[in-house]
């Protein structure tokens, strides 16, 4: 984040829900690390949303406000939420795509614009963001931002896509615990089939892929692989 706020003066971070990230959230929020960043130079996005409103306890961005967004003082300026608590969820995406074009300021209609930093994590059934298993956003080649109905949950979510998220400067996959170990082994190792892993979508065109791997979860892992792997002890 440093150093793009170096090279042009702010950095774009999109940020993922779930349990896995608050812990990160909480010690980026905290010193020593809170004063490493300028945070008043960083735009924050969100890669998924529940369809709920930004004050139940299941909102991804309520996680975030509360453990992220308020102890370090962000600035309204530099939040962009995802609406999806919206009835009509496929207008709410049409508009946070506009919301992306418009802070990039580049065409809603266009090739989508490139995030600095996108973090995402891991489900047990592969999935990533809201990009779940056998669901019509995985075939998604032109929209950046979509409500994605999940039969499995009974529920729609709105997401981003593989076309934005892939244009990324560095995507880094956050995955702790051992309900993960299964899944991550069949990502990382298996064969290719996104339509039942859906987290194999995700390959940057021309950025960094980075893998935050604790111990439990990479327990099935067999081989390196030619993406970075880091694993937490």
């Amino acid at each position: 984040m440093r150093v793009a706020i170096g090279r042009q003066g702010r950095c774009t971070f999109v940020l993922s829900g779930g349990s896995t990230p608050r812990r990160l959230y909480e010690l980026l929020a905290a010193p020593p690390q809170r004063d490493q960043i300028d945070w008043t130079r960083v735009d924050l996005f969100w890669g998924d949303e529940r369809a709920v409103p930004p004050d139940h306890k299941d909102s991804n961005f309520r996680m975030a406000n509360e453990a992220l967004l308020q102890p370090l003082s962000i600035p309204a300026t530099r939040i962009h939420r995802m609406p999806a608590e919206r009835a009509d969820r496929d207008r709410a995406a049409a508009d946070y795509q506009a919301e992306i074009a418009r802070v990039f300021d580049v065409p809603a209609d266009g090739v989508p614009p490139a995030f600095d930093l996108v973090l995402l994590g891991l489900g047990p059934d592969g999935h990533t963001a809201s990009l779940f298993p056998r669901t019509a956003a995985l075939n998604e080649t032109r929209r950046w931002v979509v409500s994605n109905h999940v039969p499995q949950l009974g529920t729609d979510r709105l997401t981003m896509t593989r076309v934005i998220l892939n244009r990324a400067a560095c995507i880094m996959f956050l995955v702790a615990g051992a309900d993960k170990a299964a899944a991550l082994a069949e990502v990382l190792e298996g064969p290719a089939d996104a339509e039942r892993l859906p987290a194999q979508l995700i390959r940057p065109e021309t950025g960094r892929l980075v893998w935050l791997i604790d111990g439990a979860a990479a327990a099935r892992l067999k081989t390196s692989t030619g993406t970075v792997v880091s694993y937490a002890q």
